[in-house]
């Protein structure tokens, strides 16, 4: 197939209008008239071309609400034949139209800082920043074999802290002997080594009153470095005071905001809480759409972006359609004469059924 012969075939939009089709200015004005209100309809401003033998003419709106508007009327024209005829009329808003921006959801155009006193913002069922906390459903009985004995969880058959047994085992014909009892070593190797790998501690081949040398993970500068303490100054207790009567001033249960909220940031799932003292009474607020996001809140305080507020319930699913693809429905193709149905032979083409 030649390049000729596909380009023939392609559709393609014709850069000249149809003559006629072009002429027919007065009929798409009279269309534009008839649609728009008298007056409405201003000048011709071009002629687009829609296809072969089918134009459309554009005419100013003098609307005052439309500006920029324009009357779109398309005429179109048969093959072989001379008359025009109307195809449609509409209101089109041009380059320069006044258009109304784009509808935004709710969930999108919200942004920080839009939440006052009294407003309530839901989450979602399913919130990717939420998960599930501990709510002690999963924990075993304390009786139970998967509990252990106290002190050492996951361990059978020990009791006490160490896991060592009673001196009722021990004595007496009936009581086991000291050698099938498992030794405080071989029970709690596997823990103690991995409670070492976890805390990172130094472990000692020998007691550390033996030691020559101190561990580094041992000394006082260690320590304070973990703490926090090797500075030059430290905050004071008047210190400490001060900074939690600011928080509490600025994000306290006293504000109006705590004072609308539903619930109590104490059991917020936005709440991060915070180490030392000031952990009992403050947390730092996660919560992007809230007042306090990034800042320390009362523990008392509050807003309507609680996690557990208002949870919006996940939209209901009707139920499958049941098919019953067992039976099969046997439905006749002509009335049955017995039926009272009319009678086809009686049913005249002229008769009056009563229909409007």
């Amino acid at each position: 197939m030649s390049a000729a012969t596909t380009r023939s075939r392609t559709p393609r939009t014709p850069r000249t209008p149809d003559r006629l089709c072009a002429e027919a200015v007065g009929l798409a004005r009279t269309a534009a008239e008839e649609a728009a209100a008298p007056g409405v309809v201003g000048e011709h401003v071009e002629v687009v071309v829609e296809g072969d033998r089918v134009v459309t003419h554009l005419f100013e709106c003098k609307e005052p609400g439309y500006r920029g508007w324009r009357w779109a009327v398309t005429v179109a024209r048969a093959s072989r034949a001379k008359f025009v005829t109307l195809d449609e009329t509409v209101l089109l808003p041009g380059p320069d139209a006044l258009l109304a921006p784009e509808w935004v959801p709710w969930s999108e155009r919200l942004r920080p800082g839009d939440m006052g006193p009294g407003d309530l913002l839901p989450t979602d069922a399913e919130d990717l920043r939420l998960e599930p906390g501990y709510s002690g459903e999963d924990e075993p009985p304390p009786n139970s074999v998967a509990a252990g004995p106290a002190g050492v969880p996951g361990v059978p058959g020990g009791r006490g802290v160490l896991g060592t047994p009673d001196d009722s085992d021990l004595s007496g014909p009936s009581g086991p002997s000291r050698s099938s009892v498992p030794s405080v070593p071989s029970v709690l190797s596997g823990e103690l080594a991995e409670r070492a790998e976890a805390e990172d501690a130094d472990v000692t081949p020998v007691p550390p009153a033996e030691l020559t040398i101190t561990p580094a993970r041992g000394s006082l500068a260690s320590i304070a470095d973990e703490l926090g303490m090797r500075r030059a100054r430290v905050l004071s207790r008047y210190g400490l005071h001060t900074a939690a009567d600011r928080w509490d001033e600025a994000y306290g249960a006293k504000t109006a905001m705590a004072q609308a909220a539903p619930a109590a940031c104490v059991s917020c799932g936005f709440l991060v809480p915070i180490g030392g003292s000031l952990g009992q009474a403050f947390g730092v607020c996660g919560n992007e759409f809230g007042p306090a996001d990034g800042h320390v809140v009362s523990l008392a305080y509050g807003c309507g972006g609680h996690s557990e507020a208002a949870v919006m319930p996940k939209p209901p699913r009707p139920a499958p359609p049941v098919l019953d693809e067992t039976r099969v429905d046997v439905l006749p193709l002509r009335p049955d004469p017995d039926s009272g149905s009319v009678s086809v032979s009686l049913a005249g083409v002229g008769e009056d059924l009563g229909h409007s």
